[in-house]
């Protein structure tokens, strides 16, 4: 007889999935064996998050981000203490996956709590990879055995890299009021773009232009996520759809400052789920 599942247990389990959230509904139009791993996954991504958040009293975060490093070893030999970590040892394929890589998280998250800048275009994908595309592979892990060249990997990474190109263009400013530069400093040095550039009420010209390549690469981004995945892989890896979608549009939104939730969100959710089913 199988155990049951240790419930996740408040406030984790709202800043997992806060309400009306992309997080929520790509969790709640999910494949139904994949919502318990999700919830455990984006559970761990709102606290790591909040972490970086650049208003966080950068020591505390790096004490906290330590400590959650420690932790991620106790989960990977089975010795959790941290509530969401026993949620994740609870889950029926705890004991068949590899917790340790969510390491590479943490390392990606204290570099940039430390603020210290990508120095190079290059580096986007794989730091944005480390901070999103690493648990959300993990989570695929602990919700079925991954199918032989499964496209989990390209498609987990499209949408983190997509991502991190969209927040960068939503807080790009706040990032840079609290001495942050989010952008790859090779690619802000071609463009002429100064730290004045980024605080600027309204962005120069030539930061806009930069603005708007980023647009279209994080819209390349989203559209291969879709695509990266084949149709045998789309049902049960729905959510990643839906975050894609999602993502989409609030890319598109975001230049006439109009990037939040919209009431026909969930119904973009559920379309997206229904014709992932449908394998199209």
């Amino acid at each position: 007889m199988t155990a049951a599942l240790r419930p996740l247990e408040e406030p984790y389990r709202g800043r997992a999935v806060p309400p009306a959230s992309p997080r929520y509904l790509s969790w709640l139009f999910a494949a139904p064996e994949a919502r318990d791993p999700l919830l455990g996954v984006y559970a761990l991504m709102a606290e790591w998050r909040a972490l970086t958040d650049p208003a966080a009293e950068a020591s505390a975060a790096r004490l906290k981000i330590a400590w959650w490093q420690e932790e991620i070893g106790r989960l990977a030999d089975g010795a959790p203490l941290h509530p969401i970590s026993r949620y994740l040892a609870g889950l029926p394929r705890a004991g068949c996956v590899n917790f340790a890589p969510l390491g590479t998280a943490l390392e990606a998250a204290a570099r940039q709590i430390a603020g210290a800048p990508l120095e190079h275009g290059s580096e986007l994908a794989a730091h944005s990879a480390a901070l999103r595309a690493v648990p959300l592979a993990l989570a695929a892990q602990l919700t079925r055995e991954p199918a032989p060249g499964s496209a989990i990997e390209g498609a987990a990474g499209a949408l983190a890299a997509a991502d991190y190109l969209a927040d960068s263009l939503a807080d790009y400013r706040r990032e840079a009021h609290f001495g942050r530069v989010i952008f790859p400093v090779d690619e802000l040095l071609a463009a002429r773009i100064e730290d004045a550039d980024l605080t600027a009420g309204e962005p120069p010209a030539h930061l806009q232009a930069y603005l708007e390549e980023l647009r279209r690469r994080a819209a390349e981004l989203y559209a291969a996520t879709a695509e990266s995945l084949p149709r045998v892989e789309r049902a049960p890896l729905r959510h990643l759809l839906i975050l894609a979608a999602l993502g989409a549009r609030r890319l598109r939104g975001l230049g006439r400052r109009a990037g939040g939730f919209k009431f026909s969100d969930p119904y973009l959710a559920w379309w997206t789920a229904r014709r992932a089913v449908r394998g199209a």
